[in-house]
C-alpha cells in the first residue's frame, strides 16, 4: 500500500511549487514528492527543502517509497534516529528517574556541542550520549570530573543491544559502543566525537553541581570547567555560570 502522504489523490494545489536554487537563485519546480531536482539555471541540485523526511528517519521502506534519498538526509536519518534511543533508554531505566533525566541532559548537551563543530559525525555521537548512562548509570561512581582514579573497564553490550534492537546497522552500533568505550580515557577519547561526548557529560555535572550545590562547590565546578577539552564545552560552561548565579 502506498503511504497516504505520497499519493496523488491526497494532494492539493500545494502539492507543487517553486523554490529559490541556493546556488544562482533561480525558481525550480518542486512536487511535494520531489527528493531533490537540478537546477536548470546552473545544473545545481539540492534537497527539496518543503519536504518532510520525518516518517523516513525510522521507515525501513523509505526508499522504496519515496526512492533513492539523497547524500543530505542519509545523515539527518541517523541523526533523527536519536530519538528512539532516547525512548528505548527511557524504557531501559524504567521508573530510574534520575538517570533518565542524565541520559535525556547528556543528549542535549552533546547535540548542541556537535551541532556548533564541523566534519563531526552526529549520528555515533547523539547515541552514544543517550546511552551514556547505561554504561554508567551512578553520578557517583561515573569516572568524575573530581577524581584522579582512572575509570572502570566499560561494560557496552547493554548498549549494543538496545541499538540492534531498535534496527541500527551495525556499522552504527559498533562506532556507538567504541566511543562508548573510549569516552573517559585519559589521552581525551577517541576523537573528536568522543571528546564531546565527555565534555556533554561534564557539563550535566557541572549544571547538577552549580544548581543543587551553589557557590560552596566553586572549587569543584572550577576542577570541571578545566577538565573541558572543545573549546564548544568551554564557552558553554562560561554561558552556563553567568545564567546560573546571576
Amino acid at each position: 500500500m502506498k503511504c497516504p502522504g505520497q499519493a496523488t489523490q491526497y494532494w492539493d494545489e500545494n502539492a507543487i511549487y517553486e523554490v529559490s536554487c541556493p546556488q544562482c537563485k533561480a525558481m525550480v519546480e518542486f512536487y511535494k514528492d520531489d527528493t531533490t531536482r537540478k537546477c536548470q539555471h546552473c545544473g545545481h541540485r539540492f534537497v527539496n527543502p518543503k519536504m518532510d523526511f520525518g516518517c523516513a528517519a525510522y521507515c525501513q521502506f523509505a526508499e522504496q517509497c519515496l526512492g533513492t534519498l539523497p547524500e543530505e538526509f542519509v545523515a539527518e536519518r541517523h541523526s533523527l534516529f536519536k530519538d528512539k534511543v532516547a525512548v528505548e533508554v527511557k524504557r531501559y531505566f524504567k521508573n530510574d528517574f534520575k538517570n533518565i533525566r542524565r541520559a535525556a541532559k547528556i543528549g542535549s548537551l552533546a547535540e548542541k556541542l556537535g551541532r556548533s563543530m564541523e566534519k563531526i559525525d552526529m549520528a555515533p555521537l547523539l547515541c552514544a550520549a543517550y546511552l551514556l548512562p547505561v554504561v554508567h548509570p551512578s553520578v557517583d561512581d561515573a569516572p568524575g570530573a573530581d577524581t584522579a582514579e582512572p575509570p572502570p573497564e566499560p561494560d557496552t553490550e547493554a548498549a549494543g543491544e538496545i541499538l540492534r534492537k531498535l534496527g541500527a546497522e551495525e556499522t552504527l552500533i559498533s562506532r556507538t559502543t567504541s566511543l562508548l568505550g573510549s569516552v573517559f580515557e585519559r589521552t581525551g577519547g577517541e576523537d573528536r566525537t568522543a571528546e564531546t561526548i565527555r565534555d556533554a557529560y561534564l557539563l550535566a555535572r557541572l549544571e547538577d553541581t552549580l544548581k543543587n550545590e551553589g557557590r560552596t562547590q566553586d572549587s569543584k565546578a572550577a576542577i570541571i570547567c578545566d577538565k573541558l577539552i572543545t573549546t564548544a564545552g568551554r564557552q558553554t560552561a562560561e554561558k552556563l555560570i553567568e545564567e546560573i548565579r546571576s
